[in-house]
């Protein structure tokens, strides 16, 4: 079974880096799709931005040049860098896994179909 784990959310100034990071456990296929979703208070969740088992990254319109995924194979981890963040970047960011042909070959933002998902880790961006 895959267990994700997410970590390094915090409260930062308008303009300031985070660094997220999820620990994925349990995919046993050569395939996969890793995406980080966000959901603020009265909004829906978004993709934000995913990675493949190929190394192809997809990012929501709202977080292109500013947000960067990446993943360490060796650390079975994911990284979510963000960079020039804003007010409308607060929010609970959730990891999430899935893995497959389908789930890689789908593997971009508007894909929410993984079967596991972390608790959530909040990022606040406020003066």
């Amino acid at each position: 079974q895959v267990h994700v784990v997410e970590s390094g959310g915090d409260s930062v100034q308008p303009g300031g880096s985070l660094r997220l990071s999820c620990v994925v456990s349990g995919i046993t296929l050569n395939n996969y799709c890793l995406g980080w979703f966000r959901q603020a208070p009265g909004k829906e969740r978004e993709g934000v931005a995913s990675i493949n088992n190929d190394g192809e990254t997809d990012y929501a319109h709202s977080v292109q040049g500013r947000f960067s995924i990446s993943q360490d194979s060796a650390k079975k981890t994911v990284y979510l860098q963000m960079n020039s963040l804003k007010p409308e970047d607060s929010a609970m960011y959730y990891c999430a896994a899935d893995q497959g042909p389908g789930a890689s070959w789908n593997c971009d933002t508007r894909y929410d179909e993984h079967d596991s998902w972390g608790q959530g880790t909040q990022v606040t961006v406020s003066s």
